[in-house]
């Protein structure tokens, strides 16, 4: 049985007997545009993002993602069908397009023939007509809405307007998700994703008041059971708290990581005037997967969002996602904590 979410709501404060045989099925662009229950899509990040975290999400009823960029083309492959074995429910794959292999990335989504892409780091004109010509969904992960208007231009179904609170790779922007997504909600005609500082039902809600069809969550799912990241990168992101998080590196890719001893040899390296080459050497090869994977917390590269301050324990995926919902209703019945009177 379903039901209209205002009228569920107004039914509730009567304590109606039946009122615990009702389900509600919620529906908007987001849910109809994938096949899904519920508007929320887990962020495809480096070293975390396999399949197993991807078929929780997508049983649980929201839109799991593998994070190729930190997978060579095989193991790609290994992750697709390990996933499609694990769920029957929608999943897809995010490709940043200024992968090395991209060409064999996305020969791969299209042989296994992967429903939905979402492609970051580079120009959306590139590969949406490809992808969309084999049925493929696409969305493009945009800082502004100027890249927005680009990939609604390129015809990506979507777009996931990111906002600089944000884990990982960053817009040079630097616009809040506040001021992003009613901007990028209003520069397009295809529906807004919300990304960047969101880990509860509250911040969901915040966002779709602003224009968001849907959100997409990385940190939160960083801190999940299924997330493939290390337990001792996971129980380091638990103690973040306000502000050990910080966008750097700008000169290069700026980038928001976990402040630890890699991030002040960084920050020493920029206070000196370090230019883009110096980074990159810094940087060297495979500290992201040095820190995220290995657990080297020290000498790693940390990425995660400033949300991260909010979070206080590892979750099943799925419990994630009941958490979410959950939430966003209650904040959806009593959006504010007063009444309107007459006067």
């Amino acid at each position: 049985m379903y039901i209209n979410i205002v009228f569920y709501t107004l039914l509730k404060k009567t304590n109606y007997p039946v009122l615990t045989f009702i389900r509600m099925e919620f529906s908007n662009s987001i849910t109809g545009l994938f096949g899904i229950r519920y508007p929320i899509i887990q962020a495809g990040m480096v070293w975390t993002s396999g399949w197993r975290l991807a078929s929780a999400v997508s049983n649980a009823g929201g839109l799991g993602l593998i994070g190729s960029g930190s997978m060579y083309p095989e193991v790609l492959r290994e992750h697709i069908r390990k996933c499609r074995a694990a769920t029957s429910f929608p999943f897809g794959v995010n490709i940043p397009l200024m992968y090395p292999d991209i060409e064999k990335h996305m020969d791969i989504v299209m042989e296994e023939k992967i429903p939905i892409v979402f492609t970051s780091a580079g120009n959306p004109q590139t590969w949406t007509g490809i992808l969309k010509e084999k049925g493929i969904k696409v969305v493009h992960v945009v800082s502004s809405s100027r890249f927005a208007r680009k990939a609604a231009d390129a015809g990506c179904d979507a777009v996931v307007a990111e906002g600089f609170e944000a884990g990982g790779h960053n817009g040079r922007e630097e616009t809040t998700t506040l001021v992003l997504i009613p901007a990028v909600a209003d520069a397009v005609r295809i529906p807004v994703i919300a990304a960047g500082g969101i880990a509860t039902g509250r911040q969901m809600f915040a966002a779709m008041v602003l224009g968001a069809s849907g959100v997409q969550i990385g940190t939160r799912f960083v801190l999940s059971e299924e997330a493939g990241s290390h337990p001792d990168f996971k129980n380091y992101v638990l103690k973040a708290g306000e502000g050990d998080t910080m966008l750097t590196m700008k000169s290069l890719m700026p980038v928001r990581l976990l402040k630890n001893q890699f991030f002040k040899q960084v920050a020493a390296a920029e206070q000196a005037g370090a230019s883009a080459e110096n980074l990159k050497t810094l940087l060297g090869k495979g500290r992201a997967k040095k820190g995220m994977f290995e657990g080297n917390l020290d000498e790693g590269e940390l990425e995660i969002g400033q949300v991260s301050a909010l979070i206080r324990d590892i979750l099943p995926a799925g419990g994630i996602i009941e958490n979410l919902w959950s939430e966003f209703l209650k904040t959806w019945a009593e959006p504010l904590p007063c009444k309107l009177q007459k006067p």
